[in-house]
């Protein structure tokens, strides 16, 4: 394999994991249903230790507009009821001492249009961060010709390998953003 190769090979995977970053954050914003996933970015401090609140509690979805957080220590129900009303969710939890409930309202059309701007915002960087793979993988194709590794017509055909790839996922990133838009905006 080249080092051209070697390089098309790591900008794909490089790529891929921007996408996937990118649908991860799409997880996390909300549209009208509950899922687990909109928890996924709370953090609580558990004795000092910035912890997922996934690694510290049983999170399910008993009904379509609702989620109940079951935490393994009892004691850390107030620091999670905190950590969810200081996230940009905007879901009040309530508990019972033992189980924590959070409803989802139904959301309102202003709301709707903040989140679609949120998922914009999240997919614009996921853009930027295939563009600078794009430009780390350009200087690195520029370095093997200065060393005389290969020659300029082979790095054009990288070049052009490279935007091709570049071009493949910010499509796919624009498909997620309309898909969850759509997500979004259905009543």
């Amino acid at each position: 394999m080249t080092a051209i190769e070697d390089f098309l090979t790591d900008c794909d995977l490089r790529m891929h994991k921007s996408i996937d970053a990118t649908r991860t954050e799409f997880n996390s914003v909300r549209t009208g249903r509950a899922s687990a996933a909109l928890l996924d970015r709370i953090t609580i401090d558990y004795y000092g230790t910035p912890t997922p609140l996934n690694n510290m509690a049983t999170i399910s979805a008993p009904e379509a507009r609702l989620l109940s957080i079951q935490p393994y220590d009892a004691s850390q129900i107030k620091a999670i009821e905190k950590a969810i009303q200081e996230s940009d969710l905007g879901l009040t939890p309530s508990n019972d001492g033992k189980l924590i409930r959070l409803p989802i309202p139904q959301l309102t059309e202003e709301r709707r249009k903040e989140l679609v701007k949120l998922v914009r915002k999240y997919g614009e960087e996921g853009k930027v961060a295939i563009r600078n793979v794009r430009r780390d993988v350009m200087k690195h194709l520029e370095e093997l010709v200065r060393n005389g590794e290969v020659g300029d017509d082979e790095e054009l055909r990288g070049e052009k390998q490279v935007q091709k790839l570049t071009d493949e996922h910010t499509t796919a990133i624009d498909d997620l953003i309309k898909h969850k838009e759509a997500e979004i905006m259905e009543v």
